[in-house]
């Protein structure tokens, strides 16, 4: 079963590839395609606005003036058919736009070998699309068609440049019409001359789509060992806190059994001496109880006081009123835990009179700080004890030592923090980690 989920996933990866691959492949050739006709298109309207402003304005208006096959109809035609084979053009034109949805071509640049020379009438309707006459006469500005089918004249490309008087007023259109013969054999060299750019897009798309499959995998890896290590820290939070709980209920077990023996034997002033010290004792699991916005937080804290108080620690919290969200839960109870160990570990070793631990967890907009505060053995080797198997610890069989300030130091160095340890002479050690946001 699990065989066949692994070849469906192959089989549908492989086809995604190939899908991605070809919509990527067939996208560049849309667009080349696009390119390459606007290109043409761009460099057939620079020509136009060339051949409109060195036209002569004068002969073309006395043309207007009387438009038939006069004297200046055949110099302005000449000029245009000389300007269509230099462009290599299918046509080259001039337009009366005089409303806003037909335009009339007036003179035609032709040769006098071209077999429709006597064909070309003067103001002839043209099929420009409406959207671009009204475009040129109401802003006089130039136009580019679409491709347009011509029952008579083929299929073409039309752009259009406005030419203009002295004074710069607007007398008509200089149009010229690219085939889109022209326009399909160079789109045809220019992709020829791309296959390998397609290609290696298509590889590209290859390589992204394994290169994200294998960080998928890599990331799952991460994962799976992120929790690994998580369930390692929390289970040992839960025995800790299991082991305490069984510490309690025994002694409670003791103390029941003593007070009923000194009903029993009818000391009942020291039976209510005795009720109010274990009174003391409730009050002080009570005050286990923390108001801390951040779960994971409280009860890695309930947990290590308690831990605390089965040593006859006098442990304190001042910690502010934030979510601590901008860390991820597992990195800061790291922290927290192996800090907070290692000051029970060094308070154990005083007198019960002289063991105190406070904890700080503060937060503002710019910074998380925390300090943990101890007394105990002050630290000789303070340069040694963020490297990796180093303890001031003795060595237990079976227990790997000098492991809990290396991890604090690298997750810290994560979040571009700064850790500091400090010990004085009245044994007392503070660890501050900064944490910035």
């Amino acid at each position: 079963m699990k065989k066949r989920k692994v070849k469906l996933i192959l089989v549908l990866a492989t086809v995604l590839l190939l899908l991605f691959t070809s919509l990527n492949i067939f996208a560049s050739y849309v667009k080349m395609k696009k390119t390459v006709e606007e290109s043409i298109a761009n460099q057939s309207l620079e020509a136009a606005i060339s051949i409109a402003s060195a036209m002569d304005i004068e002969t073309y208006k006395k043309f207007l003036e009387n438009p038939v096959r006069n004297e200046y109809y055949w110099e302005i035609r000449r000029y245009l058919n000389d300007a269509r084979e230099k462009l290599g053009a299918l046509y080259v034109y001039t337009l009366k736009i005089d409303n806003p949805k037909i335009s009339k071509a007036m003179v035609v640049g032709a040769s006098s070998n071209d077999y429709m020379f006597e064909d070309y009438p003067i103001a002839e309707d043209t099929i420009i699309p409406k959207e671009q006459i009204g475009l040129a006469f109401y802003t006089g500005r130039t136009f580019v068609s679409g491709s347009l089918q011509d029952a008579r004249y083929g299929n073409y490309l039309t752009v259009g440049a406005p030419i203009k008087d002295e004074t710069g007023k607007s007398i008509g259109y200089l149009a010229v019409d690219i085939s889109t013969n022209t326009l399909d054999e160079i789109k045809g060299k220019v992709l020829k001359n791309n296959i390998l750019l397609f290609v290696f897009n298509g590889v590209v798309i290859l390589v992204v789509v394994a290169s994200f499959l294998a960080l998928q995998r890599w990331y799952q890896k991460e994962v799976a060992k992120e929790i690994e290590v998580t369930e390692d820290v929390y289970q040992g939070e839960i025995k800790t806190l299991i082991t305490s709980v069984s510490s309690l209920r025994h002694d409670f077990t003791n103390h029941i059994q003593v007070l009923y023996g000194l009903i029993q034997l009818g000391e009942f002033e020291r039976a209510q001496k005795y009720i109010e010290t274990l009174s003391k004792e409730v009050r002080a699991i009570e005050s286990l109880k923390l108001n801390i916005d951040h779960p994971g937080l409280s009860i890695l804290l309930q947990t290590k006081k308690l831990a605390a108080q089965n040593y006859n620690i006098d442990m304190e919290f001042t910690i502010s009123h934030d979510s601590f969200a901008k860390m991820k839960t597992t990195d800061l109870i790291k922290i927290l835990s192996n800090l907070i160990d290692n000051a029970i570990d060094a308070t154990i070793e005083l007198p019960e009179n002289e063991r105190k631990i406070t904890i700080c967890c503060n937060a503002d907009d710019n910074l998380y700080e925390f300090t943990i505060m101890n007394t105990g053995p002050s630290i000789a080797d303070k340069d040694q004890i963020f490297k990796q198997g180093f303890s001031t610890k003795k060595a237990e069989q079976g227990k790997i030592r000098g492991q809990g300030l290396f991890i604090v130091r690298e997750i810290v160095r994560k979040y571009d923090g700064a850790i500091s340890i400090e010990s004085t002479n009245d044994l007392e050690t503070t660890a501050i980690v900064k944490i910035p946001l």
